[in-house]
Formats: C-alpha cells, sequence, structure tokens
C-alpha cells in the first residue's frame, strides 16, 4: 500500500509536519518506509515495482518512483496541467489540461513526455465538455470518471483509439450528486437592551435601544419605549454599549482547509468572529476548499463568518497550471461556469493582459448573473479601463497618490466600488506596517488567544519603523474619502494581513484620512453588504435582516480605534461570547481548546 503523509499547513498542529512524503507498507502491517519526499496523488499501474505520482518542478508532473532501485524519473509534464491519473493497467494516462480531461495511450521514454490537450505527436482524445477534475479510473481501466462542482461525469473509453468512425467520445451530460442539508438556523428569542444602536439605516443611531431577534432574523429595532421585549426572549443588558451591524470584509484572505482537510476549529475564522467580522469575501482562494468550508459554516458544522468567495482567481498570466486562457466570450464562460457550478457567485479577473479579455469576462458575467471583482496590478490604465467596462469593484489601491475631477467624474458614472486595501496599499509603506510600529500588535488580548504565537510574534514584535509622512495609505485614504464624498461606494478589505484586527485597522485609516466614524463603520457594514448585492440582507440592523451583529464595549462614534473592543458576535442568530467564543445565549456550547493555548 502507497500513501501520501502532508504538512499541516498554517492551520493543523505542526507536530504531523515531520518527515511528510510518498510512503509504503504491506498490506499485512509494519513499519512504513519513506519512498520519495516528492509528490503527491501515488498510484500504482500494472506492476508493483514501481509507484506513479504527481508532482511540480517547474511545471505539473508525473513522476516514476522505481522501489527497487529507489530512483526517480520523470515520465510527463503539462505545462498548463493540474492532474495525471494513470489507468490500473498501466495502458492508459487521463490528465486535465486547461482544466479540460484527456485520455492518451501512456507510455514511458528516456526523456520527459511534455504533454497538452492539443498535442501532435502522441494520439490525445478530450473527454470533457465542459470543465472537469477530481479524475478517476474504474478498476478495470475500461471507464473514467470526473467530476465538476456536484455534477459527475463518465465516459467509456471502449475503441477511443481503434480506426472507427466514432470521433465523438466525450461525456456531454453528468448526474447531479448534489444533496440539500438544512442550514443552521437557532430557535427563539434574544434581545439585547439598553445599548446605543448605530443602525446602518442612513445616519440613524437610538440611544438606550432594543434589538430583538428571532430564530436567525432580526425581529424589531427600537427605543426602548416603542419595542416590546416578549417574556420569553433570553435578555442581555448592554447598557453603556454599543449594538451594530457585523463587519463585511470585502477583500479577505486566509486558509480554509489544508490539502482539502478542513479543520473542525479553524483558528482564522475563530479569531475573525472574536473581532466582530460576520461575513467575509475571499477573491483568491482553493476553489476545493473555500467552497466546501462555506457550506460547512452554513450547515453548522463549523464556526466562523458567512464564507463567500470567487474560488481560485482568472489568472492571466502564463505559466501556472490554473492558468485561464480567455480568447473569446466562450472561453469566458466556460471558466465562469466552472466556477459557478462549484459555488461561486463573483469571479476574480487576475492579469488578463488584454482588455478585450477582461471585457470577454463581464460579459460572460452579465450572462451568468455573477459578479467581476478585477486585480489591477498597479496599473493606472488598467484601472481605468476597469472602471469604464463596468467591474464590480476596484481591488487595491489606485498606484497614483492623487486623482483629479477627470478621474472622480468618470468613477462617479461608473458605479464601480472601491475597495483600496489600505492594509497593503501601492506606492509606499503599506497601511498594515503603520500598526505594526505604532501600537504593540502582539499584546491584543483577543489575537493572543485565538493566533498561535508563531503566527504572531515574528511579524508584530520584530517591526520597522518610520516617520509617519512615509506612511502611503494617508494618501490613499484621502483619494478614497474625496471618492466617497461624490457617492463611489468604499469598502474595508483587511486581505487577510492580520487576523480580524485588520479589519478594525482598515475601518481606523479610513477615518484617519478624513471620514467621519459613522462614515468609516459603514465602510465595513452597510457599503461591502451594497457592494456585493446583499443589502435587502445584510449590513444594517432592521426587521427582516439576518442577525449578525457585533456589540461593542465602548462607542466608536467617539473614538473610531474603540471599535476592536467587541463583546458579543452574532452570524445568523448564533451568539458567541468575542472573548471567549463559547456560545450563549440560545444554546450554551464551549468551544474545544486549540493545540497552540495553553492547558
Amino acid at each position: 500500500m502507497i500513501y501520501r503523509k502532508t504538512g499541516a499547513g498554517s492551520l493543523l498542529p505542526k507536530q504531523w509536519s515531520l518527515k511528510t512524503g510518498l510512503y509504503k507498507i504491506s498490506s499485512k502491517g509494519g513499519t512504513p518506509e519513506l519512498i520519495s519526499a516528492n509528490g503527491r496523488n501515488p498510484m500504482f499501474g500494472a506492476d508493483n515495482d514501481a509507484v506513479y505520482a504527481m508532482d511540480y518542478d517547474k511545471m505539473p508532473s508525473l513522476i516514476r518512483i522505481d522501489l527497487n532501485k529507489q530512483t526517480q524519473q520523470t515520465l510527463y509534464t503539462a505545462k498548463f496541467g493540474t492532474e495525471f491519473i494513470l489507468s490500473p493497467d498501466g495502458k492508459y494516462l487521463a490528465f486535465a489540461d486547461r482544466f479540460k480531461v484527456f485520455v492518451t495511450p501512456f507510455t514511458e521514454r528516456g526523456s520527459a513526455i511534455d504533454i497538452s490537450g492539443n498535442d501532435k505527436q502522441f494520439p490525445v482524445k478530450q473527454l470533457s465538455v465542459r470543465a472537469g477534475e477530481f479524475i478517476s479510473w474504474s478498476g478495470n481501466s475500461r471507464n473514467l470518471y470526473w467530476s465538476l462542482g456536484p455534477e459527475l461525469y463518465h465516459a467509456s473509453i471502449e475503441g477511443l483509439f481503434d480506426f472507427s468512425e466514432q470521433t465523438d467520445f466525450a461525456a456531454k451530460n453528468g448526474i447531479n450528486l448534489g444533496i440539500t442539508v438544512p442550514a443552521d438556523i437557532p430557535r427563539g428569542t434574544v434581545a439585547f437592551v439598553g445599548g446605543q444602536v448605530i443602525t446602518m439605516n442612513g445616519d440613524e443611531v437610538i440611544q438606550d435601544g432594543v434589538v430583538l431577534v428571532e430564530n436567525n432574523k432580526i425581529k424589531a429595532v427600537g427605543t426602548r419605549e416603542n419595542v416590546k421585549v416578549p417574556t420569553n426572549a433570553k435578555v442581555f443588558d448592554i447598557s453603556g454599549k454599543t449594538i451594530m451591524p457585523g463587519l463585511f470584509d470585502a477583500h479577505a484572505h486566509g486558509s480554509q482547509g489544508t490539502n482539502q482537510i478542513t479543520p473542525q476549529q479553524n483558528w482564522q475564522n475563530y479569531a475573525s468572529l472574536a473581532f466582530g467580522v460576520t461575513a467575509i469575501h475571499d477573491p483568491s482562494n482553493d476553489t476545493r476548499e473555500v467552497f466546501a468550508a462555506s457550506e460547512m459554516q452554513q450547515t453548522g458544522r463549523i464556526v466562523g463568518p458567512r464564507i463567500f468567495s470567487t474560488g481560485t482567481i482568472l489568472y492571466g498570466a502564463e505559466g501556472a497550471g490554473y492558468t485561464s486562457h480567455i480568447d473569446s466570450l466562450d472561453d469566458a464562460k466556460f471558466h465562469l461556469e466552472r466556477l459557478q457550478k462549484a459555488g461561486a457567485f463573483s469571479v476574480k479577473s487576475y492579469n488578463q493582459p488584454r482588455r478585450n479579455q477582461r471585457q470577454q469576462v463581464i460579459q460572460a458575467a452579465r450572462e451568468l448573473n455573477m459578479m467581476v471583482v478585477p486585480e489591477g496590478g498597479s496599473l493606472m490604465q488598467h484601472n481605468l479601463t476597469m472602471i469604464v467596462d463596468g467591474h464590480t469593484t476596484i481591488e487595491h489601491a489606485l498606484p497614483a497618490a492623487k486623482v483629479y475631477d477627470d478621474v472622480k467624474q468618470l468613477w462617479q458614472a461608473s458605479k464601480t466600488a472601491y475597495t483600496p486595501t489600505l492594509v497593503v496599499a501601492y506606492g509606499g509603506i503599506w497601511g498594515e506596517n503603520y500598526w505594526y510600529d505604532k501600537t504593540e500588535v502582539w499584546k491584543h488580548p483577543k489575537l493572543r488567544t485565538y493566533v498561535p504565537m508563531y503566527e504572531l510574534a515574528p511579524r508584530s514584535m520584530r517591526r520597522p519603523k518610520a516617520p509617519d509622512n512615509h506612511y502611503n495609505h494617508f494618501a490613499v485614504v484621502k483619494t478614497a474619502k474625496e471618492l466617497s464624498d461624490i457617492g463611489v461606494v468604499a469598502n474595508i478589505g483587511a486581505h487577510g494581513q492580520r487576523e480580524g484586527l485588520g479589519a478594525h485597522w482598515e475601518m481606523w485609516m479610513f477615518a484617519q484620512g478624513g471620514m467621519s466614524p459613522l462614515e468609516a463603520l459603514k465602510t465595513a457594514t452597510i457599503n461591502p453588504a451594497k457592494t456585493f448585492g446583499m443589502d435587502h440582507q445584510l449590513g444594517s440592523l432592521e426587521a427582516g435582516k439576518l442577525a449578525d451583529l457585533i456589540v461593542i464595549d465602548g462607542n466608536p462614534l467617539e473614538d473610531i480605534r474603540l471599535s476592536d473592543r467587541v463583546s458579543h458576535t452574532m452570524v445568523n442568530g448564533r451568539l458567541f461570547d468575542a472573548n471567549t467564543l463559547n456560545e450563549i445565549g440560545l444554546r450554551e456550547r464551549k468551544r474545544a481548546p486549540f493545540e497552540f493555548e495553553p492547558r
């Protein structure tokens, strides 16, 4: 038997990361033997004297590991490949190239074979019309299977390479294996009484207010005199505190799994909740991992903010297995459909070099009812055409220190939103460095609780210092404020730079650029909800909306720097003590300790 031992990544306990690689062990048991430090997806062919595996050395490859000689040989490479799967009889090789599934007769020679879907040196047959992944063979090597989102596809290879009249072997339709699982919805009533209510319904702020939550929705919002609290409600007295919508990080990054293993407790997601982040939109993550985590969060299998994502980026540059080649509207539809099948409602157009390619992505998105967020690559001309062409947002800061009325008027007319990601703003020292410089980040009690010190300390303790006028985010946020004043929707985007706390840094920097505390709080609540078309359900405290809210120990309208003093976080009606992240309210549930916490 052959298996792979993989590392822990950033999420799992590190003690399991020693001596990773491919191992063999007798089917009768015994001591495992390391046969290769590299490689993944190990497989046998027709014989037991060699193991085949996928690898990556400059480009995706298939390697052969001789178990007797203990040598390795690269057999195949594919510049735009993502999978190689050898048939059990050793006669055929299935591979994914540019996200489509192909089969070719398997051969071994002295030098590596560079294969592709349009290869001319060897017979190659395409079996998928749409995209495909998770390729597998039947035991008799006569049938091939692959999946696309919830759909399973199957094709027979009988006669595939015979000289016959049949030329089309591709599987056009799959079997939908999707299942319906109930969403996690608490049952009961919770009332928050006596605090200041920042509703985000315009500029409305209610003193001595009441927010009534029934199940997973807001039932009523108003003053103590106007809202009657039912006798069966679980009441929380929040006098002297502030209640407001949960934070929505419009440009988040962070691992949701390791080698498609989703941890039962993701410390990054717990840190987000501790700081009041109740929803994220991640414009670049592993498609297989992020949508699995999203669905698990919705069903209550894991705890975390609402997880929205583009999945893997639509990468325009060459040289990566996930490069998304787009030369037509059909190409664009192909890529958007494969991501939509996996769970995406948005895609990230990333460094597609030609404007017509970016326009094809936008047109495909319009036809598929999807959104497009772009990567500007710090190129002003790219950003301006992105605004003109109708992207949903501009992600990352403009590379120009200042813009004038021509750009402002253009942007105002476009309705394109702006997520400048101030923590990583182009053109100078990133914004996050300011907070490492001016504050002792490693001492923050929430970070010390939910972030391993080996992740927190190196970046936050040994930090560079610089005069204030060297920090570039002051110029970036001034422009963002000017754009906001004329109606451009501005959003926070913490970029995964510092778990949970980064969302507050974003708001604080918007305030440094001249926004009032209320305006800065809107960049983290109602604005992202509007940007992603969710303001009918999220972003404000109004009757009928989903119950995503936070309680802050203090008044951030007087001092925006109090926003990180979150005492309670509610996601979809589930209430958590933000300091312990034990569930409270309608259900008492204590979280398990993390392996890095003191015992």
